[in-house]
């Protein structure tokens, strides 16, 4: 029966094993490659990966990296920030390259040689160092990128370079929650650059996921620090505002489809979401179901006002990652464009895709959350267990 569903089609050299309209399955054999295909292998395919070593990136390279791909690493920092994603590819497949967004050549550096360029840079926050004054109190702070220098201006830099070295294929990571009128500037830029990414290279494939949940996460994380810092969860009048969770891992493995025949995907635009939505209320009362730090933590509502006065605070001390951009993202809605059933309603010639189209299905987040949160237990999981204290 699967014999008869799935469709061999070979492209510039590569293979493509699809099921109609969109799947892809990726551990097979290419044409000609050395290997027993996936890992060990030579895909034959090389990537060029802006923001490989944020939350997001690190879960790209570890799927391209199991089906033998070569990676070109852009990295801004020093050799710690990489030295987990060397792991995650096969000896000899990986290529380090140290940039910056203000240095065109280092840019292009990084790119190379690609056929397909991986933008996923973003920042919730600004980045500012402290430079000295000559007033008093003699120290103040400078902004390095601005939200427009980062996802506006480096996500246009990187376009034109696809065009100006004739990338084959573009993948940039945008949100679901971009739009123009935003009260955070953060989204509000995401929809500039995404808009600027269209202009310049029309046939880039978006991919627009809702807010991301997984290991080193920065949203579970946050009501969990919280709990056990400070005792109480803010939430944002009484945390009704909708949000619809996506596994970060999906979201690489969809990336990772798209990789395997990025042809198909050209100027297609891509949703990922997890299954259900929820209120800030309800998940901020399953964190601490799982950490087991209800009995004495306070669920505190405060006025949109006070809890981006709140995001503000926090955002001058670094042990948990909140600011208040960020509280203005948490504060309205942040969920897909269209309901299940109206992106099936779609026609196919314009159709907006989802993660189900390229076969993947969405996890649910009580499947994950407890692998990663079990921590903030007194004791973890161990004291449970006889024979652990």
């Amino acid at each position: 029966m699967l014999r008869s569903l799935q469709r061999v089609s070979l492209t510039s050299g590569r293979r493509a094993l699809a099921t109609e309209p969109f799947l892809s399955k990726i551990p097979s054999r290419r044409e000609n490659e050395a290997g027993p295909g996936g890992r060990a292998s030579n895909a034959g395919l090389k990537f060029a990966i802006f923001g490989a070593t944020g939350f997001l990136g690190k879960h790209v390279c570890n799927q391209l990296g199991k089906n033998g791909a070569y990676a070109y690493v852009g990295n801004r920092g020093d050799e710690a920030e990489h030295r987990d994603i060397k792991p995650m590819f096969d000896l000899g497949h990986t290529r380090f390259v140290f940039y910056s967004p203000r240095d065109v050549d280092s840019m292009k550096e990084v790119i190379a040689d690609a056929d397909v360029v991986i933008n996923l840079i973003s920042k919730p926050y600004e980045s500012t160092q402290p430079i000295q004054t000559s007033k008093f109190p003699f120290i103040g702070f400078q902004t390095n990128y601005t939200f427009e220098d980062v996802n506006v201006g480096i996500a246009k830099q990187i376009a034109e370079l696809c065009v100006e070295m004739q990338v084959d294929h573009l993948i940039h990571v945008s949100s679901a929650n971009a739009r123009p009128d935003h009260p955070s500037e953060w989204a509000r830029t995401k929809y500039a650059g995404e808009q600027a990414v269209k202009e310049i290279y029309p046939w880039a494939t978006i991919v627009r996921p809702t807010i991301l949940f997984g290991t080193e996460d920065r949203f579970l994380h946050f009501y969990a620090n919280m709990a056990k810092t400070f005792g109480f969860i803010p939430l944002c009048e009484e945390g009704q505002a909708l949000t619809q969770p996506v596994w970060a891992v999906d979201v690489a493995k969809t990336i990772m489809r798209i990789t395997d025949n990025p042809r198909k995907f050209e100027g297609r635009t891509i949703d990922c979401f997890g299954p259900s939505d929820y209120t800030h209320d309800e998940l901020a009362r399953f964190v601490l179901d799982l950490t087991e730090l209800d009995h004495k933590t306070r669920i505190l509502p405060m006025p949109k006002n006070a809890y981006y006065t709140m995001g503000k605070a926090l955002g001058y001390q670094s042990m948990i990652p909140m600011n208040e951009d960020i509280a203005k993202v948490w504060a309205e809605d942040f969920l897909p464009a269209m309901t299940p059933e109206q992106y099936k309603a779609q026609p196919e010639a314009d159709k907006i895709l989802t993660m189900e189209d390229l076969g993947i299905t969405p996890t649910p987040i009580e499947k994950e959350a407890f692998s990663y949160l079990h921590r903030f237990r007194e004791a973890g999981h161990f004291g449970r267990v006889d024979g652990y204290h």
